[in-house]
């Protein structure tokens, strides 16, 4: 027999065992009687079985690391996402194996590159910027599970978790619009995003419902950060028939408005409207409290590793695309009484 190309399945043949009984022996595991590890030895010496015990440590080590990439850890909600799968990856027996890409998609490439030459078990992405199939092909056609979160990947042969940001949008607007708004603006994020286009949607779908005419002044993109936000109301400022509500493209975007309006001599809940987006922790506890449309970060990050942790307990990678459900949580920003969050058909 060719010395190369002998393996633990041709011990365990010779010998008349399993392939789990060699790996014990070759362990050096006290569960063998010394008579079938004399055996196993034996057959080791004479058909010049090579242990690779280097080898081996990373395998059993990199089948416990799941990789998580995230696209703005500097944005509480991709930090709250990143706890929620740690607290399955951890309590399922994994590490994770968390990067940030900054929306860099070059850095991207070098993060999931060095995961997989680490033997990465599965990978958790929140895609940068830009981010198309052909750059997790690799992964892919190695079999490696993927699962991408917040922003689809059209093309891509893997499973995607989304929030419904078209009825989160709508229902926000639709909330403004009841409070007497006619002039709302959608403030912040970046042109060239599939969050970006589906929020939009529903806040232009609840204008139309609301016979009220469309202002493309009115929305106004700048980066989906606080400093964004500041940015937006200075835009707006100058002009000549301002906005008195907004839809914020996210959490960061809205807190920025709040700060900017105030820059301005203007109360957030007074004399302006605000409604954030995805519900972050600080949220509940800024002054005036947001008005935001809920996406659980928590519970998506939970919900993504769970998804993933299927396909790499079943061996299979079944593509799903699931889209959970988001609530509006009225709080003072908006300038509303305090109400319990309504659910979004």
């Amino acid at each position: 027999m060719n010395r190369i190309r002998t393996s633990i399945v041709d011990i365990a043949r010779a010998a008349g065992v399993s392939k789990s009984t060699v790996s014990l022996v070759l362990q050096g595991s006290p569960l063998v009687n010394d008579k079938t590890r004399e055996k196993v030895n034996a057959l080791i010496n004479d058909l010049g079985y090579v242990y690779n015990r280097g080898a081996a440590n990373l395998r059993q080590a990199t089948s416990k690391i799941v990789g998580i990439v995230v696209n703005d850890l500097t944005n509480s909600f991709f930090a709250e996402l990143a706890v929620g799968m740690d607290l399955v990856v951890q309590s399922a027996g994994y590490v994770q194996f968390l990067a940030h890409s900054g929306e860099s998609i070059d850095r991207q490439r070098q993060v999931i590159a060095s995961m997989r030459e680490n033997g990465i078990a599965g990978l958790i992405l929140s895609p940068a910027r830009g981010t198309e199939a052909n750059d997790i092909k690799p992964l892919t056609d190695s079999g490696v599970p993927v699962v991408v979160v917040v922003r689809n990947m059209p093309g891509a042969k893997v499973s995607t978790l989304l929030s419904d940001n078209c009825a989160g949008a709508r229902a926000a607007v639709r909330h403004l619009v009841s409070l007497g708004h006619r002039r709302i603006a959608f403030m912040g994020g970046f042109l060239d995003t599939a969050v970006f286009a589906e929020r939009v949607r529903g806040y232009r779908e609840a204008l139309i419902e609301a016979s009220i005419p469309l202002d493309d002044n009115f929305i106004i993109h700048s980066a989906p950060s606080r400093a964004g936000g500041v940015a937006v109301v200075e835009r707006m400022m100058v002009f000549p028939e301002r906005p008195t509500a907004a839809l914020c493209f996210n959490d960061a975007v809205a807190f920025g408005v709040c700060d900017g309006l105030r820059a301005n001599g203007v109360e957030p809940g007074k004399g302006f409207g605000v409604i954030g987006f995805d519900d972050v922790i600080e949220a509940k506890t800024a002054v005036p409290a947001l008005t935001t449309v809920s996406v659980d970060p928590q519970g998506m990050g939970q919900r993504a590793a769970q998804l993933l942790l299927k396909q790499i307990n079943s061996g299979q990678i079944d593509q799903e695309t699931i889209v959970t459900p988001v609530r509006l949580v009225v709080r003072q920003s908006c300038g509303a009484p305090v109400k319990q969050p309504e659910e979004i058909a």
